[in-house]
């Protein structure tokens, strides 16, 4: 056979599309499946309506910033159960040091009126310790992820609970509530996933990100500090987290214990649902971003449709057990063309 023989069979084979591609295709398919939906049942547009649009990306902003971080720690082959309890925990200590002084009740009475920086600090480094002791559990000790994170969901939900007593914290600055107003949430969201959508793509961080999670014995070889960098992408995890707090916080101009339930099994929903492989050493931001958009759009449109809370969450674990099982699927047709 010669040289030339032996590129036609490559020559023939039809170029793949980029994966966020497919995805951006389901997203354009669930708006219209909703939209026939709105005329067929409800005798109305679901998609011309900016106000419910509007809504849609203000709720979903809070599990992108999240689901940012959530996608590097899947990426190296982690998990992260801990995002929603440490915004819980994170909104409710910040809130604290974000309090007027015309408040009587304020937990901090001689800490009122602060500059803004100083709430939002002890948010983000909140969230980062929290983080940090995630990675370096997991990188130092061994312990699984699922089970270091767990134990930090525990933890930082009893720490949300104890910190007042189990009272919400309330009355912030203006200052402070104002992270939260507008369209700031999704500007920060945005914002959030471009840098982390660059420092995957073109810096040493985001390609040892990856490389942990293709083949962890390989990248230590290779000379990278694998303990080291797992701890980095835990403790951003972290961090994004906080930030999800604050913003949750500002938003509501409340901070409560029970805030951020769910949230992490939403971020890692929005992950995998954007490509995210769970099996390590595949994802990217801009699906993570795409995969958010699809999952409020679907409970937007459930809501549209007044479909009862029950039957959203029940389709919510179906579509993540099929992005699961798509991934599996994807793995294997890896596996034998390799």
């Amino acid at each position: 056979m010669t040289p030339l023989d032996k590129t036609k069979p490559a020559a023939n084979q039809r170029p793949k599309l980029p994966q966020e591609l497919n995805i951006l295709s389901v997203l354009i398919g669930v708006a219209i499946i909703f939209e026939i939906l709105g005329w067929v049942i409800k005798g109305q547009s679901f998609l011309i309506n900016p106000q419910r649009l509007t809504i849609m990306i203000l709720q979903v902003s809070v599990i992108g910033i999240i689901a940012v971080g959530v996608t590097q720690v899947i990426i190296t082959g982690g998990i992260d159960l801990s995002s929603g309890s440490v915004v819980a925990m994170t909104a409710m200590v910040a809130m604290s040091f974000a309090q007027v002084g015309t408040y009587a009740r304020a937990v901090y009475p001689e800490l009122t009126d602060l500059p803004v920086i100083v709430p939002v600090a002890v948010g983000l480094g909140m969230g980062l310790f929290a983080g940090m002791i995630n990675g370096f559990l997991i990188a130092k000790t061994g312990i699984p992820p699922f089970i270091a994170t767990l134990g930090m969901m525990v933890t930082a939900r009893g720490i949300a609970k104890w910190y007042t007593e189990g009272q919400p914290v309330s009355f912030p600055s203006d200052d402070f509530a104002a992270i939260g107003d507008g369209v700031w949430p999704v500007v920060i969201f945005l914002g959030v996933a471009l840098i982390f959508h660059f420092g995957l793509k073109y810096t040493r961080y985001g390609k040892f990100t990856y490389a942990i999670g293709a083949n962890p014995q390989a990248a230590r070889v290779s000379g990278i500090n694998v303990q080291s960098h797992i701890i980095k992408v835990y403790a951003v995890a972290g961090l994004l987290a906080g930030l999800a707090g604050l913003v949750t916080a500002a938003r509501a101009e409340t901070a409560q214990a029970g805030m951020g339930m769910m949230y992490e099994l939403d971020a890692i929903a929005a992950a995998v649902i954007g490509g995210t492989s769970l099996a390590g050493g595949r994802g990217r931001i801009f699906g993570t971003v795409i995969g958010t958009i699809i999952l409020g759009l679907m409970m937007s449109g459930f809501t549209f449709l007044r479909v009862d809370a029950y039957y959203q969450e029940i389709v919510k674990g179906g579509i993540i057990v099929a992005a699961v099982v798509t991934d599996v699927y994807r793995q294997k047709k890896r596996a034998k063309a390799s």
